[in-house]
């Protein structure tokens, strides 16, 4: 038997996700079934697997220990984190992250990860103890690919967490990129539209100016800020988000990003001396609509200041 006691990042989630979260090794069949039969309790009385948890509350699970053993958790109290932050409050972390570094563990390198940093960030501290912890880590509310650099919104408490992830999903948070194309681009500002394929095993994404089976209709904004010695400095919005949307859809219509040799070349990228592809997400807007506990946040923009190939045209 096991008794938990619901601390605020446990709290407002169904009673059926936290014992999966917190219990890996238990069955689902056998927790739908210990719940039915009253061996799993809240607060000493009967529960459903949709009961929601409140702070305070208390659940006890009469099931064998062989099936409670808690998810193992990263050992982040050893990692030293070297972190750029753009902005820092009791609920999110923004973070410019450089190209190179990964947001997640990667099985091909004992670096540590983005969020593992702030993870020991957050514990050096004082505000994150993973021993306190049933089933919430600060977590990142966006992902950035490992060779692009950005700006990467981390949440400390799973209430920043549901709230930010809810109004990445509405469209409620504007990120604008800086990139670096071969060629001279005309218009100098124009929405790009075509449709896009990913194809999994080979990480790549394919572009077509015309629908066709399984591609997804997509758009891509852009805007020409400089001009020189062959190359485009651009801004760019993302309309919808696919797979590599801005390094294959500015290939396909010519102007592969400097540095990018899976949708460029070796040969046009001979006399670049880019280790990353030149994209950066370099801007983000928060602009919320409903009222929640972060709308403090509401009308604010961030911007990374110097992004290391915009000084280069």
């Amino acid at each position: 038997m096991q008794r938990v006691e619901i601390n605020s990042n446990d709290a407002n989630q169904r009673l059926d996700k936290f014992l999966t979260k917190t219990f890996p090794e238990l069955p689902q069949t056998m927790m739908y079934k210990a719940i039915r039969k009253k061996d799993i309790k809240i607060n000493k009385k009967r529960c459903e697997i949709s009961t929601r948890l409140n702070e305070g509350d208390v659940v006890e699970i009469y099931v064998k220990d062989e099936f409670l053993v808690k998810k193992e958790k990263k050992t982040v109290k050893n990692i030293m984190p070297v972190l750029n932050i753009l902005f820092e409050d009791k609920n999110i972390i923004l973070i410019d992250k450089a190209p190179g570094v990964s947001v997640h563990s990667d099985l091909t390198t004992d670096e540590p990860a983005l969020v593992d940093e702030i993870q020991a960030y957050l514990y050096l501290k004082g505000e994150y103890n993973p021993d306190d912890e049933s089933s919430f880590a600060p977590s990142l509310c966006n992902r950035i690919d490992k060779n692009t650099g950005g700006i990467v919104i981390a949440a400390k408490n799973a209430n920043a967490l549901r709230i930010m992830n809810e109004k990445i999903k509405n469209r409620e948070i504007s990120k604008k990129y800086l990139c670096l194309v071969h060629g001279k681009m005309w218009p100098k500002e124009a929405t790009l539209t075509a449709y896009h394929i990913k194809n999994t095993k080979q990480n790549r994404a394919y572009i077509f100016d015309e629908e066709v089976e399984n591609s997804r209709k997509i758009q891509t904004k852009y805007k020409v800020l400089k001009q020189k010695n062959g190359l485009s400095l651009l801004e760019v919005e993302l309309l919808t988000g696919r797979t590599h949307q801005i390094r294959a859809h500015l290939a396909h219509i010519g102007h592969p990003l400097a540095g990018d040799t899976k949708y460029g070349t070796n040969e046009q990228n001979r006399n670049l001396n880019y280790k990353y592809q030149a994209l950066y997400a370099y801007k983000i807007k928060f602009t919320f609509e409903k009222k929640t506990d972060l709308h403090y946040l509401n009308g604010k923009e961030f911007t990374v200041k110097e992004v290391y190939f915009a000084k280069d045209i």
